[in-house]
C-alpha cells in the first residue's frame, strides 16, 4: 500500500511540473515555435498598421549594428526568419501585398492605373471597416501625381485602385498621435530617404523609432499589431526580407516557416473575416505566432 501511495505521489508530482512548465510556455512564449500549439484563427485586431521599407535583405537587417531598433523590436514579438518577397522591382510588390496579385506590373513605371481590381482597401471597407495609406512627403492628400520630392507613387499601390476611395490616401502628417483615432487598417509608406532606397539602413532605422515606437508599445496593451516588412530585398534571386509582427497576442519568438507577401496580407483578411483574395486565397494565414 506505501509503494502505491509512493508512486501516485510521484506521478501526480510529475504531471504538476509538467503543467507548469505548459504554463511557462503559454505565457512567455517558446523559443522554438515548433513546440507551440497554433490558435485556431488570427484575433480581430482593433488597429493594424503595416510599414514598408526598401530593397534590403534579410541579413543586412538581421543582426546588423546599423539597425538596432528593428532589431530591438523583433526581439519584443515574432521574427520571421524565412520571410520572401514576390518579385523584382519594388511597384509589383507593393501592388501584391496589397490586392494579392502583381496585376500585369512587371516594373516601376507610373502610373500604374489598376482599375477596381479587388483589393485589401476595398474589401475591408465593404465590410465596414476602415482603410488609409499614409505616405511621407505626399505634397497633398488625395495626391494621384507620380512623384513629388522624396514621394513616389510607386510605393503607394492604393492610388492605382479605383474602388479605394480618395479619402483613403493622405499624407503622413495625418497619422494620429491618438492611435485611437487610427483606422482599423493602416500603410505607411516613409519617403525615398526614410524607408532606406536613398539613404542609409541607420536612417531607416532612426525613423522607425522615432515615428512607430510609440504605436508598438501602445499596440501591446490595446488590442492592436504593427507589421514592419520591406517591399524587395537588394536584387538577388532569393529575395529574402526582414519581417516582424509586434503587439498585442503575439508570441515573442523566430518563426521558421516560409511566408511571403501574400501570407501577409492572407493573415490581414484573416483577422477581419476576410476572404483571401487573388493569390491570397491559397495562403493559410500566420497562426502560430498568437497567444
Amino acid at each position: 500500500m506505501l509503494r502505491k501511495r509512493l508512486v501516485a505521489a510521484a506521478a501526480a508530482a510529475l504531471l504538476a511540473a509538467a503543467g507548469a512548465v505548459g504554463a511557462v510556455v503559454a505565457q512567455d512564449g517558446p523559443a522554438d515555435p515548433a513546440v507551440q500549439t497554433a490558435a485556431s484563427s488570427v484575433p480581430t485586431f482593433d488597429h493594424i498598421v503595416l510599414v514598408m521599407f526598401e530593397n534590403k535583405k534579410y541579413s543586412s537587417i538581421n543582426g546588423s549594428s546599423s539597425a538596432p531598433y528593428f532589431n530591438s523590436l523583433a526581439g519584443q514579438g515574432a521574427k520571421f526568419s524565412n520571410s520572401f518577397a514576390i518579385t523584382h522591382p519594388s511597384q509589383p510588390n507593393y501592388v501584391a501585398l496589397f490586392s494579392g496579385a502583381t496585376q500585369g506590373v512587371t516594373d516601376d513605371t507610373c502610373p500604374a492605373n489598376l482599375g477596381s481590381v479587388s483589393n485589401l482597401g476595398q474589401q475591408l471597407i465593404g465590410a465596414g471597416r476602415t482603410f488609409t495609406g499614409y505616405s511621407e512627403s505626399m505634397p497633398s492628400d488625395g495626391y494621384t501625381g507620380c512623384s513629388s520630392g522624396d514621394y513616389r507613387r510607386k510605393h503607394n499601390s492604393w492610388v492605382d485602385f479605383s474602388n479605394v476611395p480618395a479619402a483613403s490616401n493622405l499624407r503622413y502628417t495625418a497619422f494620429p498621435s491618438d492611435y485611437t483615432q487610427l483606422p482599423t487598417v493602416a500603410f505607411v509608406t516613409p519617403n525615398m530617404c526614410n524607408d532606406m532606397h536613398d539613404c542609409s539602413i541607420g536612417t531607416g532605422d532612426t525613423w522607425l523609432h522615432n515615428n512607430l515606437d510609440g504605436y508598438a508599445q501602445w499596440a501591446k496593451t490595446h488590442n492592436s499589431l504593427l507589421i514592419v516588412t520591406f517591399d524587395e530585398d537588394s536584387g538577388t534571386s532569393v529575395n529574402q526580407i526582414f519581417t516582424t509582427f509586434v503587439g498585442a497576442h503575439v508570441q515573442t519568438g523566430t518563426y521558421s516557416e516560409s511566408i511571403n507577401h501574400y501570407t501577409v496580407l492572407r493573415t490581414i483578411e484573416a483577422s477581419y473575416g476576410l476572404p483571401g483574395i487573388n493569390n491570397a486565397a491559397s495562403k493559410s494565414p500566420i497562426l502560430d505566432v498568437w497567444q
